[in-house]
Formats: structure tokens, sequence, C-alpha cells
């Protein structure tokens, strides 16, 4: 029995999240079909994060244990043979008994796409929030740099949320403007449900000018969802890096990796 990463790619939008569940359409079990037919024996997949509905992935990473020999290659090639399209395995690597997708994991990182501009968009629609009003990033900027370093981050945490503690390290969070475009980048070592999309919601709001920067600070020491902005909806969401320990030796996130004909 071997143990198999995979960095594997969706677009959520037809997809009630990543979890397994009855009855309703999701990532993982699609993933999971996909793999009984390559590895022709039953397997089980765990992965980094279990993304909302809607929310997309360029590098989410699971591991499988199987049976079955097959070179990276032929993982990737196999998988996506049947995988519909809007799922897409990116490289396979053979890992160790102790890697763990989600539990190895030391960071991990998502952007979200505001599409700022007066009309909606037929394009963007699946894959950005179009807020009409003018937004104010330098606001944005200011009120997000309150919430960077270790924090209770209760006043960001959905009420369905079954982590353990409250209390995560976010290392980076940047806002930029590209045109009538906005990209809020995130990293942490780990993130509450909905804690994105919760900072994202508040952020917008600083935004348009209905709160100050300063009202983000008081709100995590406040650490009252009830008092908080918005959840940003999920469709701009993507789940863009999962770090972990150089020994396992995976793709770093953003990296191309090779399908050699030898491997």
């Amino acid at each position: 029995m071997g143990r198999v990463a995979l960095g594997v790619e969706y677009d959520g939008t037809a997809y009630n999240g990543w979890q397994t569940q009855p009855h309703t359409p999701n990532v993982q079990d699609t993933l999971t079909a996909a793999l009984g037919i390559v590895a022709a024996e039953a397997v089980t997949c765990t992965a980094a994060g279990r993304t909302d509905t809607g929310v997309h992935a360029t590098a989410q990473v699971v591991h499988f244990d199987s049976a079955s020999e097959r070179a990276p290659r032929s993982w990737v090639l196999g998988l996506n043979s049947n995988l519909p399209d809007d799922i897409a395995v990116q490289w396979a690597r053979p890992v160790s008994d102790d890697f763990h997708a989600r539990y190895s994991a030391t960071a991990r990182a998502y952007s979200y796409r505001i599409l700022n501009q007066p009309a909606r968009s037929a394009l963007a629609r699946h894959r950005a929030w179009w807020v009409h009003r003018r937004l104010n990033e330098r606001a944005m900027v200011e009120a997000a740099a309150t919430l960077l370093g270790e924090h209770d981050f209760s006043a960001f945490r959905a009420a369905a949320c079954q982590a353990r503690t409250p209390v995560r390290r976010l290392t980076r969070l940047t806002v930029e403007r590209h045109g009538r475009e906005i990209l809020v980048e995130c990293e942490a070592n780990a993130f509450l449900h909905h804690m994105v999309r919760n900072i994202v919601g508040t952020l917008v709001y600083v935004g348009r000018g209905e709160a100050s920067p300063d009202w983000v600070g008081r709100l995590l020491a406040g650490r009252d969802r009830r008092l908080s902005g918005m959840t940003a909806p999920p469709w701009g969401l993507t789940l863009t890096a999962v770090h972990y320990p150089a020994e396992f030796n995976l793709p770093v996130p953003g990296d191309v990796a090779p399908l050699n004909a030898d491997e």
C-alpha cells in the first residue's frame, strides 16, 4: 500500500463544496469515483481544506492510499480522462506514510476577487463578487493591516465553525486594485470557517465608507461576529496555495510540474 499526493484544480460553481455528502454534487465524491477507476479498487481521499459551495481551487492538495502501482504521469492522465472538465489534476507525487494533506500543511493561501464597476459582468459572474459602488481600496488596506498577526478571530468566525480554537496566525493580507478589479490575498497557518469571506465582507464595508479602518481593529478585539461585516459570497474565493515542509518534496504552488514520459 502506497500513499500518493495530488495537486487538484477545480471550478466550484457546480459543486456543493469539497466535502462528500449524500445526494448533492461535490468535488470529493467526483474525484473518488475517478480514483476508483484508475486504481481499479475502492479509494478514499483526504484534502488539505474543505472548500465551501461555489469556492474554487487552483492548488488543492489531496492524498490517498492505494495498492495499485502507477507512475505519477499515469495518475494525472488517467484521472483527468475520467474527471469532468471543471476538475483537473495538475500533478501526482508518491509520499511517505506520515504525509497528511490536512495535518502536514504549515500554511494555506486564498485569493478573493472583487469586480468593482458600475455594470455587472456576464463572464466574471462565477469568479468575482460584483460591487457596483466605488470602493476606497486605501481604506481597505489600512483596515487589513490591523488583522495581521496571531489573534482570536472569533469576530470573523462562522457560527457553525467546529475549530477547537479561534486563534489563527494571519501572515499576509493584501488589498490591491488592478483597474476595475480589487484582489484580496491572504495567508495563514489555518483558517476558520468563513474566515476569509467574513474578512472580505468587512473590508468592503470599510471600502464603501460605512465604517472607518480602525473599526476593524475594534471588531477583532471585541470577538463578536454579530457586529462585523457581511459574509462575502463564495464565488469570488479561490484556494491558491497549501504549503508543506520541504521534506515531502511537493511542487511549489504556482510552479508547473513536468509530466515526463519516464515518471
